[in-house]
């Protein structure tokens, strides 16, 4: 199940990262950025936006399937509601808990994400933090 998952998140990724243009690398390298501030700086904002939403229905759709990755997972609770309707009879009760439990748990994850992709800055242009200013080269005369 990790490999499977994992293989979705690398693609997910390098998606994210081959979609940033060639021009944005020079831009950020002909700015005197090294390749790790360029990919921290320039590289990363952007891909981060166009992977937000995939990741995280790639996420959602790990919990789902997997009770190995959540603390409550559906076959976990969809186990223990069935014992609870043996024990109680109180069948439709018991489904609209399981229900709204795991409705709960997708959709929070779902708005928190939401939350981070409009909070990040909009447009194609990347966020500079602590981008240095450009550098001007001059040329010495020897005259």
């Amino acid at each position: 199940m990790a490999i499977y998952e994992g293989a979705y998140i690398s693609e997910i990724v390098r998606g994210g990262i081959n979609g940033v243009s060639k021009g944005q690398w020079e831009a950020a390298w002909s700015m005197g950025l090294s390749q790790a501030q360029t990919f921290r700086l320039v590289v990363l904002p952007q891909a981060f936006r166009r992977t937000a939403f995939p990741l995280a229905g790639q996420f959602i759709s790990t919990i789902k399937d997997s009770a190995i990755v959540s603390v409550i997972s559906v076959q976990e609770l969809t186990f223990q509601g069935m014992e609870l309707m043996a024990a109680t009879f109180l069948t439709f009760e018991i489904w609209i808990t399981i229900t709204l439990l795991y409705f709960l748990l997708t959709f929070s994850l779902s708005r928190t994400i939401s939350f981070f992709e409009n909070a990040w800055p909009s447009g194609s242009e990347p966020f500079f933090s602590e981008a240095p200013s450009p550098k001007i080269f001059t040329q010495k005369n020897g005259s």
